[in-house]
């Protein structure tokens, strides 16, 4: 990807004035200001396209324009050999998929931490003079970590970028991951694989956000699919890789396999990802060469202390409490300011106060989206059927290592293969069905704009593909949940659990793809959120799957789950088919999406 600058464009000189001028107006015209989506297309003196032709990729008919190495954000921005263009739809269909491999290759980590240390508990019990239940806390633990530290890594995202959350996260995970490898007690590393986990789960918040900067709406859904294959297929590989390394080399090796696997992901993020978030949002980068340019022109407000929201805008703030006089003769010497001891008190706690609710509030406020309708029921729709995914895989490991199956532990890996094929077609078919339904609908009603592309609605993407999901999935789980409970022949459960990956899929791209397109301005803040919900009912779930199958089997277990799929399924898609374009619209006027 060395020559990726040359075949995009040749950069025109520098002029500070024109860049800023030019990017000024780039941002007026590319950044979403609502929900409803107008499919993108060539600019407005360009003869408009026809509408049997709105499907044409029209990124690809840009030159895009190459961000200069100095101006280009993130940490060691220099050693990305793809360069970062001003607006991520330009880049060409090779460049986009190289970058969704990449995200979706790091989503994998934290599922693969997670599954790959099942098949070595009992060995992780006996080596640390433990008992099995305490051993599984570090997977509980890693699970919750893996719900909560997005929220974080989600906020940072936003004001930091992409790939300066990558990085980090991943550097972390590295140092965590050989930590746990070194662990000489139980508790040292059930405390190192929460913060493993944390650290891991950064790309489950700012990975669905990447692929919303660098693809269009009309190819977003099946892109989303694509992404998803690395955290869903985290838990194919795991248990086998884990099984064979633990058999083989003792648990402490299946760590060690993060650390390289942590490895390769940061090397590729160094190299190969650049920076993608919009440059119209609040990118801080580090000053180069220890010059900092801070502009520090008053508020016309009385107290321009109050309407700072940033470290930085409150040093300007206070910089521009007294302005000097502006004459010619005050110009051209240098100003003196005098700032009284109050407003010097005032500056220092207002700046500390930014820097705690920035690193501890901020975070937290991303739950408050789940008041609003349409949100709360594409994220507890994902949850329930997240939690059902996990419940699953446990029952999987718990059944089929005991009697009447009693198959070995690399055996018991492979059983997770059916689901993951599902996992595999419904990402490569159902992404563009979702794509193809979201067209139809927005045909159907005939609504073009005045250049005659088509307007596209994120309310359009669930249709019968939701339906179809809706009945599939738990379907599925009653069909697996008796056939393993009155111990049939292993493949007529495995057959089900195929499916069941196919219904589940359809309903995790489907709700991620509309959460980005519901919060186009905050689209990491509702991958997060989703992250949070589901992350949290599955760990619970992981934790009661055990206990539940032994009390009351696998068939009134899956039973159970199966009816509130049924039950809370059709609720969900009924009121957002009724009402999810009201919601959408008093969304968009909400101050909350419009920062």
């Amino acid at each position: 990807m060395a020559g990726e600058e040359a075949d995009i464009a040749t950069v025109q000189p520098d002029h500070s004035k024109d860049c800023d001028d030019a990017e000024k107006q780039h941002n007026v015209t590319s950044t979403p200001s609502s929900a409803s989506f107008v499919e993108e297309g060539p600019s407005s003196n360009q003869p408009p396209l026809a509408r049997h032709d709105t499907k044409a990729s029209n990124a690809l008919q840009r030159t895009p324009t190459v961000v200069p190495r100095k101006q280009r954000r993130g940490l060691f921005a220099n050693l990305c050999l793809i360069p970062e263009v001003s607006n991520p739809y330009e880049y060409s269909r090779k460049t986009k998929w190289t970058l969704t491999f990449i995200v979706a290759l790091s989503g994998a980590a934290a599922p693969t931490g997670s599954g790959i240390i099942f098949p070595a508990l009992e060995d992780i019990a006996r080596s640390l003079d433990s008992t099995t239940t305490i051993a599984n806390m570090s997977v509980s633990f890693y699970m919750l970590a893996m719900s909560i530290f997005p929220l974080w890594w989600s906020s940072f995202s936003e004001t930091l970028g992409r790939r300066t959350i990558y990085l980090t996260s991943f550097a972390l995970f590295i140092l965590w991951a050989v930590l746990c490898a070194i662990s000489d007690n139980i508790s040292m590393l059930i405390v190192m694989r929460v913060l493993s986990g944390g650290a891991s789960a950064s790309v489950q918040a700012v990975g669905g956000g990447t692929i919303a900067d660098i693809w269009e709406t009309r190819e977003r859904g099946f892109a989303m699919g694509i992404f998803y294959l690395g955290p869903l297929c985290g838990p194919l590989l795991a248990p086998i890789v884990g099984g064979a390394l633990a058999e083989g080399l003792g648990w402490r090796s299946t760590q060690w396999f993060l650390v390289i696997y942590g490895g390769v992901v940061w090397l590729s993020v160094a190299f190969m990802l650049p920076e993608t978030l919009r440059r119209n949002k609040p990118v801080v980068v580090a000053p180069e060469n220890g010059n900092s340019q801070n502009n520090e022109e008053s508020s016309e407000a009385a107290d321009p202390l109050a309407d700072a929201n940033t470290p930085e805008q409150v040093e300007a703030a206070a910089g521009g409490l007294e302005k000097p006089t502006s004459t010619p003769a005050a110009a051209a010497r240098p100003s003196l300011h005098r700032v009284s001891t109050r407003q010097s008190v005032q500056k220092n706690t207002k700046k500390y106060l930014v820097y705690v609710r920035r690193c501890f509030i901020d975070p937290l406020r991303i739950i408050l989206y789940l008041r609003f309708p349409a949100i709360f029921l594409v994220v507890s729709y994902a949850t329930v059927t997240f939690a059902s995914l996990y419940i699953l895989n446990i029952s999987i490991e718990t059944t089929f290592s005991a009697v009447p199956y009693s198959f070995s532990t690399i055996i018991v890996g492979l059983l997770y293969i059916p689901n993951s094929l599902g996992y595999i077609m419904a990402s490569l078919l159902g992404g563009r069905w979702i794509d193809g339904i979201m067209h139809r609908e927005a045909r159907k009603r005939g609504q073009y704009d005045a250049s005659n592309k088509l307007v596209l609605r994120p309310e359009d993407r669930m249709r019968e593909n939701a339906w179809a999901g809706a009945l599939l999935f738990p379907g599925a789980l009653l069909w697996y949940g008796w056939t393993a409970e009155k111990g049939v022949f292993w493949l007529v459960p495995m057959i089900a659990n195929f499916f069941f990956g196919i219904g589940s899929m359809l309903i995790f791209a489907m709700a991620t793809t509309m959460l980005t397109e519901f919060m186009p301005r905050k689209a990491s803040n509702g991958i997060a959120l989703n992250n949070f919900a589901r992350n949290i009912f599955s760990c619970i779930g992981s934790v009661v799957t055990d206990p539940a199958i032994r009390a009351i089997g696998n068939g009134w277990l899956f039973t159970a789950v199966a009816l509130v799929c049924f039950a809370w399924g059709p609720v969900c898609i009924l009121l957002m088919l009724r009402y999810s374009e009201q919601w959408r619209k008093s969304m968009e006027r909400h101050p909350i999406f419009l920062s």
